[in-house]
């Protein structure tokens, strides 16, 4: 049985999840967990299942078998509830190209059921750190591919979600609002928040990151507590050391 006070904890609990592609087995019996003002990173080489994993846990694909929990509550089969509480970011985003940035988000707001006050302030706010005000009246169409990684990033803590899903999420962006969208997502750590982040930057997720797991070939290989990373060395980070012992014993 599960026990109460964890899993009021938990933001995020994924449960022997299996997924296959035709003959191809994407995920294997993966299981772990995001806590409450918890920021889990996810490491894997191309193809390891990290994007897969993230779709499952933010029900845009349903696992062949396993269970996923949000909040403590049974993602599947009444995803609505879980989903209202989430958040976003995909590796490739896809908007409606002829709405204009602004227009975009006031619609992402309409539906979370934002007070529109409120959620215009913090849109400006978002929009000034991540180095997109100025050209929030363009439609997004015309955007490049990193602007357009920001406006994801943006929708997707627009609402102070519970739990955060990152794929990616920072790829393609400038220093500056790299930086900023780092104090964004520590921010909303720090609000409660529960987030999973996957990336391919060691060293962002070695700075970011309280835990991580490392995916290989479609199974969990490690889980990392931030503690136990170990000291650095002359050309890697503790956590390239970690992920390339992985990926090249396996």
């Amino acid at each position: 049985m599960t026990d109460p006070e964890r899993t009021a904890a938990e933001r995020l609990a994924l449960v022997g999840i299996h997924r296959r592609y035709g003959d191809r087995v994407a995920l294997e019996n993966v299981a772990l967990t995001v806590g409450a003002g918890e920021i889990v990173g996810l490491l894997g080489a191309n193809g390891a299942g990290k994007s897969t994993l993230l779709r499952i846990a933010c029900g845009l694909l349903i696992a062949d078998s396993g269970e996923v929990r949000v909040g403590g509550a049974p993602l599947w089969p009444e995803p609505l509830p879980a989903k209202r509480r989430l958040g976003y970011a995909a590796e490739e985003p896809v908007f409606y190209d002829e709405l204009s940035a602004h227009e975009y988000l006031t619609f992402v707001s309409s539906v979370r059921g934002l007070e529109p006050e409120a959620a215009r302030a913090r849109t400006a706010d978002l929009a000034r750190r991540l180095g997109l005000e100025g050209r929030m009246d363009e439609p997004v169409g015309q955007w490049s591919h990193g602007m357009r990684k920001k406006l994801s990033l943006l929708a997707a803590v627009l609402h102070r979600p519970d739990l955060l899903l990152c794929d990616e999420a920072l790829e393609g962006f400038d220093a500056e609002a790299a930086l900023a969208a780092k104090e964004e997502l520590r921010a909303c750590a720090r609000d409660g928040a529960g987030i999973l982040f996957s990336s391919h930057v060691t060293e962002t997720v070695e700075r970011l990151c309280d835990r991580v797991v490392v995916l290989h070939r479609g199974q969990v290989a490690r889980m990392l507590e931030r503690s136990t990373w170990g000291g650095g060395s002359e050309h890697l980070s503790p956590l390239e050391r970690v992920f390339l012992e992985v990926v090249r014993g396996g």
